[in-house]
């Protein structure tokens, strides 16, 4: 029986810790985004992959890709998406309607395990920007990769494409700027490049693709959404805009591909929005930054780089700084617990050290800035992600095979 004449005694610290314990680490190998394309290829027959997700065979796949589009948010928007939502409604029989994405949920670790059917821990991508040890500075792992950073060393495996171009015909059907991109140098390379401008173009152009192939894998990325999410938010009509734009484009996906085409849907990560009042210096705090070298990661995922000579006790009384200041807003934790956890995966020796040694993530709408090295436009950011929570890693998985083009049209 519970005693209530005892005055309660405050938790300690590691009492905190306890109570605000992490998440379980991302399905890799059961239904994380690293499953999806090496399902794919298996279910293509290409030899050497499991289809892990249980998708149908098939001869040819459409793997859409839409960069921010998480399970909470295609549920809440359901009355703009008429077409995705007959998809939904039909049933894929065995196939998981929902997936993990990786941790951090950020598009640089998501889009590499998606590429390389890996965990970060083992393509090296743990961040938006992150610590290279060899020059002993931030670097950026996205659309502002670091000159002094090879991807092919950086990221050493070879991905799906490439494992996969010996068998089928693959493709990847994008923006023309990231046809040659460090990004998809590192994580997305093989098979051939199709680009086009806008969605009627890459569309068209997939079709043509796929009509011209025999047994075809074909990637085809759209990031409209999560361009709107960030400048406008995630709940905003911009969003809902873009959201209605790609039930449009799967639509006519679903009219042009050849008949029989398996399409898949999903996406790198989810989103939530963050007010600009919980947009945070923590640079400002002198106990937030104490013995800190580096600071990287994003927003809702920082890491924390410290100096040499700082023991296990100093990380400690680090990550007790940030629970004194943010209570139970933050998951603050090590980067020996976060590897115990499994949150990167299989940790590959070389990626250690790229990985802060304190991490801080976010567990409500809060977004944690360090003003001496963002620019000032980077407050203004309102979707976010990078973070555990679920609006954030669980992303949509919907399955279902194209009609085709009908008799008589052209």
């Amino acid at each position: 029986m519970p005693d209530h004449g005892k005055t309660a005694v405050p938790p300690s610290a590691s009492e905190r810790a306890a109570t605000a314990a992490l998440p379980h680490a991302p399905a890799f190998g059961q239904r994380s985004i690293a499953d999806v394309l090496t399902s794919a290829a298996a279910s293509l027959g290409v030899d050497g992959f499991s289809n892990t997700l249980d998708l149908p065979p098939s001869s040819r796949i459409c793997v859409v890709l839409a960069d921010g589009l998480g399970r909470n948010l295609l549920k809440q928007k359901s009355a703009h998406t008429p077409f995705l939502r007959s998809v939904m409604h039909n049933g894929q029989g065995s196939v998981p309607v929902w997936l993990d994405s990786t941790f951090p949920s950020t598009t640089a670790a998501a889009l590499a395990s998606f590429g390389t059917g890996l965990a970060p821990g083992q393509h090296g991508l743990v961040g938006y920007d992150v610590l290279d040890p060899d020059q002993d500075k931030v670097v950026n792992m996205l659309g502002n990769w670091d000159a002094g950073v090879d991807p092919l060393a950086w990221q050493p495996f070879p991905t799906v494409f490439e494992r996969a171009a010996a068998s089928v015909d693959v493709s990847t059907v994008s923006l023309p700027q990231f046809g040659n991109s460090p990004m998809t140098q590192a994580a997305l390379r093989g098979g051939r490049f199709i680009s086009g401008t806008t969605s009627h173009a890459r569309t068209g152009a997939a079709a043509d693709a796929m009509a011209a192939a025999g047994p075809a894998l074909m990637y085809f990325y759209v990031n409209e959404l999560d361009k709107a999410g960030h400048r406008y938010g995630c709940q905003s009509e911009q969003w809902e805009h873009q959201l209605e734009e790609l039930d449009a484009t799967v639509k006519r996906l679903n009219a042009v591909l050849p008949a029989g085409t398996t399409v898949l849907l999903t996406a790198d990560h989810g989103m939530l929005d963050v007010p600009p009042q919980q947009r945070i210096d923590y640079a400002a705090d002198p106990a937030l930054i104490a013995g800190v070298r580096h600071t990287a990661g994003e927003p809702r995922m920082v890491h924390l780089y410290l100096e040499e000579g700082v023991d296990a006790g100093g990380r400690e009384r680090l990550a007790d700084a940030w629970r004194n200041r943010f209570g139970d807003r933050i998951w603050a934790f090590t980067r020996e617990e976060a590897v115990a956890g499994g949150l990167f995966g299989a940790l590959r020796p070389a990626v250690e050290s790229r990985i802060g040694d304190v991490m801080i993530a976010a567990r409500d709408a809060l977004a944690l800035y360090d003003k001496r090295r963002v620019r000032p436009a980077a407050m203004d950011v309102v979707g976010q992600h990078g973070s555990l929570t679920k609006a954030e890693r669980e992303v949509p998985l919907l399955c279902f095979t194209a009609e085709g083009r009908k008799a008589g049209r052209g």
